[in-house]
């Protein structure tokens, strides 16, 4: 595992829109907030939906509002969740991360005690496929 150190404002920044959550259906609240490596700070919450596959996760919305303010550039994430249970980013999320991250962009996923874990990209998503796939 990566080093677990993260920076006590983008926790709060993850704590503090993990509280905009609308999940009327599941109820499960998260938050993540994202530091690029110009030191901007993007967070986003989970928007569930009646019609289900249309809900989004709190990093797609994170990183929606990165590219929106043209910032493309991962160095750290957080997640918050609630809960006893390790959560960690979804399957699709993770590969939405790869998209703007590198190799040893920080992961870290916290509950309501804190960072519960961490990890680097290659350990969240080993042997993974990125934009450097593509290159012509």
């Amino acid at each position: 595992m990566a080093d677990p150190t993260v920076e006590p404002e983008l926790l709060a920044a993850a704590r503090a829109v993990q509280a905009n959550a609308h999940v009327p259906y599941s109820e499960f609240h998260v938050g993540a907030a994202i530091r690029t490596r110009s030191g901007a700070v993007f967070s986003g919450c989970n928007v569930e939906n009646a019609a289900y596959p249309q809900g989004t996760c709190a990093e797609a919305g994170a990183i929606a509002a990165m590219c929106a303010a043209g910032e493309y550039d991962i160095d750290v994430l957080v997640t918050v969740c609630d809960g006893d249970l390790l959560s960690t980013p979804c399957g699709g999320c993770r590969q939405k991360i790869r998209e703007f991250a590198h190799p040893g962009t920080m992961i870290h996923a916290a509950g309501p005690d804190g960072v519960r874990t961490s990890y680097t990209m290659d350990e969240l998503l080993p042997d993974s496929f990125g934009p450097e796939n593509l290159a012509r």
